[in-house]
């Protein structure tokens, strides 16, 4: 393992994610980048946990959708561990689906048909949150070596972080577009009714209750219809 020229890769990539302007196309550069920085990944993916649902985040080939799917039905596998915050484990590796498994054994075979031959997991964490796994796959057996594992785990730290950031951005981008719209639908109201702020933002709450509706989409309702009423 050439590690200096791996360090030189792994400083571009995080330049590369720090440019990045979206949660999708920040997540689509680290499972690229999972399959051009370690040695032996042919396919790479993110999994995200909630409750026992998976959702695939980034695949970059449909084979990763498949094995999160199947982890999701057995309830087992690499991934779907390592993205589970109740467990310690950071990183798994399956080293080769053609061997008699010692855990996961619903998984490994049927896997195997899906074409894998050897598979790593990465818990995707900051010191404030985990965020999910990330997981890299090859189709030949033995692939994945100790250097493999470093590596992955090198780039999954790196990443735990961008995706920790574009997290963070979304959402401060979702606020900010959510007060707007809301700021929006009061002054539709103030102007139609002739009332005040606190009388027109009383209006969207309370229709908000009534409806078991979110605040926004009330909003957005004025705005499109002139009335928060359904």
């Amino acid at each position: 393992m050439d590690w200096r020229g791996f360090a030189q890769q792994m400083a571009s990539m995080a330049r590369d994610l720090l440019a990045e302007h979206t949660l999708d196309s920040t997540l689509q550069q680290i499972t690229r980048s999972a399959v051009d920085l370690v040695e032996g990944c042919d396919a790479s993916g993110i999994l995200v946990l909630r409750g026992n649902r998976v959702s695939s985040l980034a695949p970059t080939e449909q084979l990763v959708t498949e094995s999160d799917r199947l982890q999701e039905r057995l309830g087992e596998g690499p991934c779907f561990d390592a993205a589970r915050p109740d467990r310690s484990e950071r990183v798994f590796r399956i080293t080769d689906f053609t061997a008699e498994p010692e855990r996961w054994r619903s998984f490994v075979p049927q896997c195997r048909e899906l074409g894998v031959g050897s598979m790593m997991g990465f818990l995707l964490y900051t010191r404030e949150e985990e965020l999910g796994a990330l997981n890299m796959y090859s189709r030949k057996p033995g692939m994945f070596t100790e250097d493999s594992e470093t590596a992955g785990w090198l780039l999954a730290s790196h990443a735990a972080v961008a995706f920790s950031t574009a997290v963070t951005d979304a959402q401060l981008q979702e606020a900010i577009a959510t007060r707007h719209l809301i700021g929006e639908a009061m002054g539709i109201l103030m102007g139609r009714h002739h009332i005040t702020e606190d009388q027109a933002f009383d209006i969207l709450r309370t229709e908000s209750q009534r409806t078991n509706t979110k605040l926004r989409d009330v909003a957005r309702r004025v705005c499109e219809t002139g009335t928060a009423e359904q």
